[in-house]
This record gives structure tokens, sequence and C-alpha cells, in this order.
């Protein structure tokens, strides 16, 4: 590619994968940050790892869609619950308290993985945000949604 930037417009009839209904512009794989002894991204390796995230993205919806669906099934049915002892409503108080954790974990990796998207159409996919060096190829392939390198990561668990 001669250029350093192109626009493209994805599967969904010229909107964005974020669906906010713009282009999205895509970098030159070969513009990204790579660590020192590796080779720079391509078209065919920046292409797989966005099909994983969009892949991701779209398994998230789907259990979304469908957590909000059970758990809107479970608060409006009003008679459930009647009779039960104290035991039974704990139980039922957990798995729902449960249900939501869960629903709110499949958000965030949905957020997450579609700021990678965004990441990479801004060119910024693999700059760690706290020191601004280059994440890596590898880790950036093995975890997709990665904002940080692997020492500035390590420095945040420390804490």
């Amino acid at each position: 590619m001669a250029t350093a930037a192109r626009t493209r417009n994805d599967e969904h009839g010229g909107r964005g994968g974020d669906e906010r209904g713009r282009g999205t512009r895509v970098t030159d794989p070969a513009a990204l940050p790579v660590r020192p002894g590796e080779d720079p991204w391509t078209e065919a390796e920046l292409a797989a790892v966005r099909g994983e995230l969009e892949a991701e993205i779209a398994r998230l919806r789907g259990e979304i869609a469908s957590a909000e669906t059970e758990l809107a099934e479970r608060l409006s049915d009003s008679v459930d619950g009647a009779g039960d002892d104290p035991a039974d409503t704990g139980a039922k108080t957990y798995q729902r308290e449960h249900d939501l954790a869960l629903a709110y974990n499949t958000r965030e990796l949905l957020a997450q993985s579609e700021r990678a998207i965004e990441r990479m159409a801004a060119g910024t996919y693999g700059v760690c945000e706290s020191c601004g060096q280059a994440i890596g190829k590898a880790r950036l392939q093995a975890f997709p949604r990665a904002t940080q390198c692997v020492k500035c990561k390590q420095r945040e668990e420390r804490r």
C-alpha cells in the first residue's frame, strides 16, 4: 500500500464496526508500532486480529442480549419466589447477583474489543497507553484487547 492511511467501508454497508454510522479509517498496517526484532504488521495479520475482535464482538452482543432477556423474565415474574423459605430466597438473590456480575463483565469485554478496533482505525493500535512504547505484535496477536505493554501491565498489577 503506497499511502499511510486509507478509508475502508466494512461489510456493514459503509458503517464503521462501532455502529456509529461513519466509515472507519484504517491505517497502513506497516505503520503500526512493533517491538525491536519484530516484523512489521502485514495486512493479513491485522485483518486476522480484526476478524477475531469482530467475531468476539458479535458473540458478546449475543450473550448480553440473552442475559438481559433472561434477567428481565426473572424480574417480571411476580409470583416467582412466593412461599420460598429464606434459603431459597437467598439462593435466588445470589444467582441474580451472579448473573448481573457476568453481564457487567461481558459488557466490559465488549467495550474493550470495540475500543481495540477503534484504535486500529485511528492508527494507535499497539501503542502502550502508559509509556507510549510499542506493546508488541506477539502480545497483541495473543491478546488483541491489550492496551499496555507487558512491563506497564506488570507494574499496574503490583499496585
